[in-house]
This record gives structure tokens, C-alpha cells and sequence, in this order.
């Protein structure tokens, strides 16, 4: 189960910009997902899009459980709030629950430094402006050469490479899709906290819409709704 936990970091570890394009999604005002273990439903993650004046505020919940013969083997809940202000990065925070095991980050930008301020149950310290901190909704994600843990602040280097378009089918929609591959920038990396996860998003509005990664089986995220 360890390995399993290491890899839904990695997963829930991604991204956005400090400066990032958030007004490709100025139309968007909710996203659900569906989260597979081995073509089984687990649970959910959720994003809430709300804007008022400059101020464009995004509330996200993930949750999920683990079973095994009615048995809860892994338990995993976090919610986070990232906040945009006239289409710049102000603020995240995050508090999760692996387990039983709390973690949490706090991230700001600083004016005086030009830097974002990371407090985290991880790393607490500066990173660069254009690193990325959060969630896979934002497209800019593929940009970005090291990321910021969403759970706990920690930074991870990152090398993204384009795979490719494909048409992805997800229940009664196809999608015209730009498929890419997330992998560690750092070989000498544990093998259990080394990133290697598929995105795949709308060649035409830029929706994310499918996240794969196979570790201790074959997880999927799935775009469920999207309005």
C-alpha cells in the first residue's frame, strides 16, 4: 500500500502557473472526475469555479477509497483552494488526510522577492515564480519544468514530452485529444517517488480530460462533467 500512496502523490502533485493562461477556461465552472484502480470506480475529484471582479477562486476535493473483500485497506481525502487575481497566481492552499496521515501547503507569491513562498508539511522555502503548484486543469502544466507538490509543497523536476493526438472515447463522447508524458527530470530517483503519468487534453479548448499512470496497478482519471 505504501507504493500506492506514492503514487497518488505523484499524481495529485501537479500543476499550474504562477503567470498562466487561466483565461482559456474563463467559460468554465465546474469539472468532475472519476478515478479508476484497475478499470474499478474508486472515487472523485471535483473543481468549483468561482469569479468575482478580478478575483477568479477554484475549490477542488478529491476522495477516495481503497477495498478489498468489504474491507477499507486505504482511505485518501484533500481539499485545496487556489486563487487567481487579473489572471495572476495569489495564493494556494491544500490540507489532505492519507490515511490518517495529515499533510498540508500553503503557497504565495511575494512581490519583494518575485517568488512564491512555500510552507509545507514537506519543504518549507522559495521556489521561482513559473514553477508550478496544483492540479491538472490547467493546460500550462505541459510548460513547466519542475512542479510543486500540491499535498506537500515539496519540488520536483520534470520533463513533459508530446506523444502525440489521439481520439478519446469516455462513455457517450469522443474526444480530439493532444497526448502527453509527465516523467522525473531526476533519474537517480526511488523508483517509487519517480513521476511517470499520461495526459491527455482537448486539442480545441484545451479540457483535460484522461490521466493514466500504471503503478501497483492501472489508475485513470476520467472527465465525468464539465460545464
Amino acid at each position: 500500500m505504501k507504493k500506492i500512496f506514492l503514487s497518488i502523490i505523484i499524481l495529485f502533485s501537479f500543476n499550474f502557473k504562477a503567470i498562466g493562461h487561466v483565461e482559456h477556461y474563463e467559460a468554465l465552472n465546474y469539472l468532475e472526475y472519476e478515478l479508476f484502480r484497475n478499470n474499478k470506480s474508486i472515487g472523485y475529484h471535483k473543481y468549483n469555479f468561482e469569479r468575482e471582479n478580478d478575483t477568479l477562486s477554484i475549490k477542488s476535493e478529491v476522495s477516495f477509497k481503497i477495498t478489498k473483500l468489504g474491507v477499507d485497506l486505504y482511505k485518501y481525502f484533500a481539499a485545496s483552494e487556489e486563487v487567481y487575481k487579473n489572471q495572476r497566481f495569489f495564493k494556494f492552499s491544500s490540507k489532505t488526510n492519507q490515511n490518517k496521515k495529515n499533510k498540508y501547503v500553503n503557497i504565495a507569491f511575494d512581490k519583494e522577492t518575485d517568488s512564491l513562498i512555500i510552507d509545507g508539511s514537506s519543504y518549507k522555502g522559495n521556489a521561482e515564480k513559473k514553477t508550478i503548484v496544483g492540479t491538472w486543469w490547467n493546460h500550462e502544466i505541459i510548460e513547466a519544468k519542475a512542479q510543486i507538490s500540491a499535498i506537500s509543497g515539496r519540488i520536483i523536476e520534470q520533463k513533459v514530452t508530446f506523444i502525440g493526438k489521439e481520439e478519446i472515447k469516455i462513455g457517450d463522447k469522443t474526444f480530439n485529444t493532444l497526448h502527453y508524458n509527465f516523467k522525473s527530470s531526476d533519474e537517480t530517483l526511488p523508483d517509487n517517488k519517480k513521476l511517470n503519468t499520461d495526459i491527455w487534453y482537448d486539442e480545441d479548448t484545451y479540457l483535460w480530460v484522461k490521466a493514466a499512470f500504471d503503478k501497483t496497478g492501472y489508475w485513470e482519471y476520467r472527465i465525468k462533467t464539465y460545464k
